[in-house]
């Protein structure tokens, strides 16, 4: 039954029920925070031929066991690259998963071999789709504290970025979607 009620909520995290993560911690008060996340969410990184901009995660609940991470990479070399892994401080593991819909029923799996950002194109990851999966948190996602996460691709190498943290449900980064907001 734990098992279960694990999966669920895992799922409605990463698809963005709101619902479930109401309770999220928030840990600091600020305009600062805040700002700084926001200023992450439109910042661009550099790897070899790929762009990454855009990336997020969502604060959780307290003693939430996972996170999902976000971000677009954009490839503007001539030959494909490939997402293999990555770490970050406040997880015990980073996998890349994807989510999808089949016949009703919502799936999660990870990609073992990794996720090709094929030449000349644009890979999303976002809620309900391909994400980065950040599992065994030690600590929740507050809210506004940016989680700086180490990406590993096949060509470009590694790459450090900042996850900006939105609110629980949020769809964008924070400042990325002005009118809308998950609370």
């Amino acid at each position: 039954m734990k098992t279960t009620l694990t999966s669920l909520l895992v799922f409605a995290l990463l698809a963005g029920q709101p619902a479930l993560a109401q309770d999220a911690a928030h840990a600091h008060d600020g305009a600062h925070d805040a700002a700084h996340a926001a200023d992450s969410a439109r910042d661009v990184v550099i790897a070899g031929d790929l762009e990454i901009s855009g990336a997020f995660t969502r604060a959780t609940p307290p003693n939430a066991p996972v996170g999902g991470g976000y971000l677009v990479i954009a490839n503007r070399g001539d030959a494909d690259d490939r997402l293999i892994g990555g770490s970050t401080a406040i997880a015990g593991a980073l996998e890349i998963h994807e989510m999808a819909v089949t016949n009703d029923v919502m799936t999660m799996r990870e990609l073992p071999e990794g996720l090709v950002i094929p030449a000349g194109e644009t890979v999303t990851l976002e809620p309900g789709g391909y994400h980065l999966m950040l599992m065994q948190l030690s600590a929740p996602i507050v809210e506004g504290v940016p989680v700086t996460v180490t990406l590993e691709f096949e060509r470009a190498g590694t790459v450090e970025i900042d996850l900006a943290v939105a609110a629980p449900g949020a769809r964008t980064a924070p400042g990325a979607d002005h009118g809308h907001h998950a609370h």
